[in-house]
């Protein structure tokens, strides 16, 4: 059994802000695949499919971005599941709008959703990163809690594909292919690792 959690805030003024990119993944992923993310339990919204005869749990934590840790806690320790079956999709200020990055592990860095799940269950679980940049001039709340401007949405959009695709790629052969067909580091740019 595998999860694959997006990261985002609930709520109609969050809805396409850039600190729900996660969200906006997974919620690519559910349509891609028909699935209703329609149960609420775990502290999420999420729904059930099956990849490869596996079943995949999509979740979109709601207990705000910063208590994400609190949800996924939940759904790993009721199923039982390995924390390498755990595949989660964010946001990062810390790489360039454009820009995606798959680990199979590591530390949470500035991503304070990413910062409580490690502090719930460990960090030895796969991640993919939606870079969004950075602006040194605003404050750094107002700034991943903005929407993505047209032009920004243009660029970003098509990540936020990628990053799903990358999750099923993990599912389906693994993340060190996952990472060879989808690491970006700028738009267009395809490195191997």
């Amino acid at each position: 059994m595998y999860i694959i959690a997006g990261l985002g805030n609930p709520g109609k003024e969050y809805t396409s802000s850039r600190h729900n990119s996660g969200y906006m993944a997974l919620e690519y992923l559910a349509e891609k695949l028909s699935v209703k993310l329609n149960k609420l339990k775990f502290n999420s919204v999420y729904g059930d499919t099956s990849i490869n005869g596996e079943k995949v749990m999509l979740v979109k934590p709601v207990t705000y971005m910063n208590r994400s840790g609190i949800a996924i806690a939940e759904i790993v320790k009721f199923y039982k599941i390995p924390i390498e079956n755990l595949i989660v999709i964010y946001d990062d200020i810390d790489i360039p709008l454009s820009a995606l990055r798959i680990r199979p592990n590591g530390s949470a860095g500035t991503h304070n959703g990413m910062k409580s799940i490690v502090e719930s269950i460990g960090s030895e679980f796969p991640r993919i990163r939606i870079g969004i940049g950075r602006n040194d001039e605003m404050d750094l709340a107002d700034y991943v809690l903005q929407k993505f401007s047209s032009s920004e949405k243009d660029i970003v959009s098509p990540i936020i594909e990628k990053a799903a695709e990358a999750a099923l790629e993990i599912i389906e052969n693994g993340i060190d292919s996952a990472m060879q067909k989808f690491n970006i580091n700028k738009l267009g740019e395809t490195p191997l690792i």
